[in-house]
């Protein structure tokens, strides 16, 4: 007989475990367990007939309906199922872990296949999640002003084996109005969420994890408040880095864009920019004087960057001046200045 399992031992499994979300394809694209297999017991339109049937004849017609469509995808089922199972065992949830997810759990384990059902199915899973950013996290937040290559160092920092968020690479987007550009479309908030608890789940909290300072809003994404507070309250290492450096790095990031996809970018904003200054930015690109882009764009962006800072205690940013281009060579001396601050465990 398949097990129903609750949410801590789901999760314990979780990261050995495949685990088959047998939702319709609409549901598993809005959002999903990040790493769960779509193995959907229904289509997106047979799951409506159901729901309908059920509506107007009653549970017991929505049943026989939904025996009709599944039984034919039965064999099918065992087939996929035992392609994907790890150590003859799977985990299965549905919304809530109701007939579903028994349906499938059953059909498996008379297969022979070890099966374990989510209690509460993806609605459980979803609590947890969000009451999991209450967790305290020893953040230690890695700041500057843009272009000062925030992300690059993470990256180098997670080299090191180190304790790394990068919400910009979870988000698909790097925050700024260019922040679409080269990347892949953005996810509902709903399954950035669950990726970043995804990525959050196997640190320990106890320990140093290093983030990057972000606006709450990354692109259309949103960073859950209880988590984007303790990034506001953390320590920061501000990274000081010459301006030259900074458009330096700019222009080899966002010159290869083509130019009316990138004056759509500094269209985005053009208020906040001013009419004078986004002609001159226009006029630059058109040129292809892309430093001049870039100084034009920096204007705006530190003078944001400096606002944002002042919500900041003072006596928690801890700066450091970086004058290497190659941030490979700089990210050492950040992890060394942090550990003779103390900053991290």
């Amino acid at each position: 007989m398949y097990h129903i399992i609750d949410i801590e031992d789901f999760l314990k499994k979780y990261p050995y475990v495949p685990v088959l979300d047998v939702r319709t394809p609409d549901e598993y694209e809005r959002a999903h367990i990040p790493g769960a297999i779509n193995f959907p017991l229904f289509s997106n339109d047979e799951r409506n007939i159901v729901g309908s049937i059920y509506n107007k004849k009653g549970q017991y017609q929505a049943f026989l309906k939904g025996l009709e469509f599944a039984g034919k995808k039965s064999q099918d089922f065992v087939t996929k199922a035992g392609n994907i199972k790890k150590d003859n065992q799977l985990l299965i949830h549905c919304w809530r872990g109701g007939l579903r997810s028994s349906s499938i759990a059953w059909l498996l384990d008379t297969a022979g296949i070890k099966t374990y059902v989510l209690k509460g199915g993806y609605k459980t899973f979803r609590k947890y999640v969000l009451d999991y950013f209450h967790t305290s996290f020893k953040l230690l937040v890695i700041g500057g002003m843009t272009g000062s290559g925030k992300t690059e160092v993470l990256r180098h920092l997670q080299g090191n084996n180190l304790q790394v968020i990068d919400l910009e690479t979870i988000a698909h987007h790097k925050g700024s109005a260019f922040g679409s550009l080269g990347q892949t479309e953005q996810t509902t908030n709903e399954q950035f969420e669950n990726d970043i608890f995804g990525r959050l789940l196997p640190l320990d909290s106890a320990k140093t994890i290093w983030i990057e300072d972000e606006s709450q809003n990354i692109g259309s994404n949103l960073i859950p408040a209880p988590l984007f507070n303790q990034i506001l309250k953390a320590d920061m290492i501000y990274l000081d880095v010459p301006v030259k450096i900074r458009i330096q790095r700019l222009v080899k990031e966002y010159s290869s864009f083509d130019t009316d996809l990138l004056k759509s970018c500094i269209q985005k904003i053009s208020k906040r920019l001013g009419g004078l200054r986004m002609k001159r930015a226009f006029d630059a690109l058109e040129n292809k004087n892309f430093v001049k882009v870039a100084e034009i764009m920096l204007q705006y962006y530190d003078k944001t960057y400096a606002y944002s800072m002042k919500k900041r205690d003072p006596l928690k940013i801890y700066p450091i001046k970086i004058s290497a281009r190659d941030l490979s060579v700089s990210t050492e001396g950040i992890s060394n200045f942090a550990k003779t601050l103390n900053l991290t465990s």
